[in-house]
């Protein structure tokens, strides 16, 4: 999560963040070969308005992270890949984390990690990774 406003490794926002992590994340899933993934399919995982997706889509463009067609299909940069790759992996990380080591009800633990994600430093969560790959714990995908 390569410098934002509250902490130095984070260059988005929180909302930016979820929204990049959603776009990572249909396109792993979405059944279209090139990776692309509609607007719709975006607002519909976050529970928020095309509007709105529209609005970050704008910000994430601005920032080199996207790039939309004039179809409306949204394709991650080779930088928002990496980025959106390290936030998934911070969430999954936490995820695992809590329910493991803290007991932490599943639905509980991903709401959760969904926070903490956005604020914990590179080094912090290198250190917890490293922690989990200790204890014999494979983050899943």
């Amino acid at each position: 999560m390569p410098g934002a406003e509250n902490h130095d490794d984070h260059v988005l926002t929180k909302a930016s963040e979820d929204y990049l992590e959603a776009i990572y994340r249909l396109s792993l899933h979405d059944q279209v070969a090139d990776g692309t993934v509609r607007s719709v399919d975006v607002a519909e995982q976050l529970g928020v308005s095309k509007a709105s997706v529209n609005k970050a889509l704008s910000t994430l463009k601005e920032t080199g992270m996207v790039e939309q067609s004039r179809y409306g299909r949204v394709t991650l940069t080779s930088r928002g890949r990496d980025y959106a790759a390290l936030v998934w992996r911070a969430h999954r990380a936490l995820r695992l984390f809590l329910e493991t080591d803290l007991g932490v009800d599943p639905d509980v633990a991903d709401r959760e990690a969904c926070l903490m994600e956005h604020v914990l430093s590179e080094d912090t969560m290198g250190r917890l990774i490293g922690y989990l790959e200790r204890q014999g714990l494979r983050i899943p995908e």
